[in-house]
């Protein structure tokens, strides 16, 4: 071979594993080996087969990840479980065709529960396909205005607080399901019945039973992953799902199972008159609950799962894109809106997949599962489908990283808190806007953030030294500070250790020096801040 050795060959033998553009840097091949400099991605030849194969085996795996979720995310909605199906298939035969990120997987998620519940309970099933298609549209709008790459200027403390929220909101509504009865409407009254629903369980064996499925789901889930990865092959909410159905069936236990109706049944299309609920105030700001906050929860998720491999990294105006065309679809057939899910996607990462095949694949065994085998989910109990509810709801509460936020950076931790606070007592989309609000207010305090030094050594000069940013949300306190000083001793004012100086500001110093060096006054000397 010509040129420098240390290049790697154009044309790679078959096998050979490398990348589809250059990476620089360590990367990792698939059989774990650390890989330095320039690599290329695994090509056409003589591998086709093995890609094959890896993406047909993940999409296996990610199809069994979905298939719980995806009904379990449609009746903690109040729509039918088959709604939920129909929404994974789109977004695997859909999104997923589509450029923006080959890798991760979109699906309906537990992220968007909450505000589906609400709207459905305020305007009804049949108008729910409508504000999925208009947050839809507006999704791809905001992709073809290349409004992608902004969604990656939100504070992560919104977005924690939003997840937060939205998880209390979860748990508390699911533990009502968990034990067969009915949730209340609102977040504090779901806090606020817990005691009445604990005393409700104890005095009746159904709800009993239920409960004890529900929490036999949940105690899967946790030990699951502590098993052996020999042991783990099949996904822990599938077999959680098919341990609960399968007692509940040999015990022939009266709970509350999944209601089938059939996947043409449950298809509803919006009609021509529900459209006029878009000229609703209310609605148009669900409308835009749901389209900023599905971007925003698929674009966090496509950032995460870029870490999780070399391959190539997310468009995100594409993905913007790509998520929009997927709800609008959904909502064409009134069905569940998509976001993408970091469970899945993670699962398809570290399944192999290679390529969009595998994600295209999972939509396609959830089509044939719903075309042949819908009576199934008639068996599963819904309290155990609340069950795996409850656990994802609980890991979105970052209680870890929360009491790590409070010691490092005390604002941010009470923007997580007031965020999720305001969700679960009001609504999301009044949540968000305060989350939104503080986290602009703490960046105004923060660039603002000034200190006024003064050394008085009794008799002399008297110095002055102001640091951090001097703006006119502080000029106040500066004025004060300065006017403060003796007016019959010469004062020296140090701008040096400014990092911003507003306009405001240095008008209001200049003018204060001005009129202290008038006539019969003392000098005061301005030592400017540094270019």
């Amino acid at each position: 071979m010509r040129g420098d050795p240390r290049r790697l060959r154009a044309r790679p033998p078959a096998g050979h594993w490398h990348h589809p553009r250059p990476v620089k840097g360590i990367i990792h091949d698939p059989s774990g080996r650390r890989r330095r400099g320039k690599a290329l991605w695994r090509g056409e030849e003589g591998v086709c087969g093995a890609r094959g194969r890896d993406d047909f085996a993940a999409s296996l795996v990610v199809f069994l990840v979905a298939l719980p979720l995806c009904v379990g995310v449609a009746v903690a909605s109040g729509v039918p479980a088959e709604l939920g199906l129909v929404t994974g298939i789109v977004g695997g035969l859909v999104t997923g065709l589509l450029p923006g990120s080959s890798l991760q997987v979109s699906g309906p998620a537990a992220g968007l529960t909450v505000l589906v519940y609400e709207a459905v309970t305020a305007h009804g099933l049949a108008e729910l396909g409508v504000l999925v298609l208009a947050a839809g549209l507006l999704q791809l709008l905001m992709g073809v205005l290349r409004l992608g790459r902004w969604f990656r200027a939100i504070s992560v403390a919104v977005v924690q607080g939003m997840l937060a929220g939205i998880g209390l909101l979860l748990v508390a509504g699911q533990l009502y399901v968990m034990a067969d009865r009915e949730a209340p409407d609102t977040g504090p009254s779901k806090i606020v019945g817990m005691p009445g629903l604990l005393a409700d369980v104890f005095g009746s064996a159904q709800s009993m039973v239920a409960l004890g499925l529900g929490l036999g789901t949940i105690a899967v889930l946790v030990g699951w992953k502590r098993l052996p990865p020999s042991m783990r092959l099949v996904p822990a909410p599938l077999v959680a799902v098919a341990v609960a159905s399968g007692i509940a069936a040999i015990c022939d236990t009266p709970v509350a199972k999944v209601e089938v109706q059939g996947l043409l049944d449950a298809i509803e299309p919006p009609s021509a008159d529900a459209f006029g609920l878009l000229t609703q105030l209310g609605v148009l700001g669900a409308v835009l609950a749901f389209a900023l906050i599905a971007s925003a929860e698929s674009l966090f998720s496509a950032a995460a799962v870029d870490r999780l491999h070399a391959g190539p990294r997310t468009d995100y105006d594409k993905e913007l894109i790509a998520q929009g065309a997927g709800n609008a679809v959904c909502g064409a057939l009134g069905s569940l809106p998509l976001t993408a899910v970091i469970v899945r996607s993670a699962a398809n990462v570290q399944a192999g997949a290679r390529s969009k095949a595998s994600r295209v694949l999972h939509g396609v065994w959830l089509l044939l599962f719903a075309a042949l085998l819908p009576s199934a989910l008639g068996v599963i109990p819904l309290s155990c489908l609340a069950g795996i509810l409850v656990y994802s709801g609980a890991k979105l509460v970052p209680v870890k990283e929360l009491i790590v936020l409070w010691r490092a950076h005390r604002g941010e931790a009470v923007i997580v808190v007031a965020t999720a606070g305001m969700i679960v007592v009001a609504n999301m989309f009044e949540g968000v806007l305060i989350g939104v609000a503080l986290s602009v207010a703490k960046s105004a305090w923060d660039t603002s953030h000034l200190q006024v030094d003064v050394a008085d050594g009794g008799v002399g000069v008297i110095r002055a030294r102001l640091t951090g940013s001097a703006t006119f949300l502080r000029l106040p306190a500066i004025l004060d500070a300065l006017e403060a000083l003796p007016k019959d001793r010469p004062i020296e004012l140090d701008l040096s250790g400014l990092r911003h100086l507003d306009h405001a500001c240095l008008t209001a110093l200049t003018t204060w020096a001005d009129r202290h060096n008038t006539p019969g006054t003392t000098p005061v000397r301005l030592v400017p801040a540094e270019p």
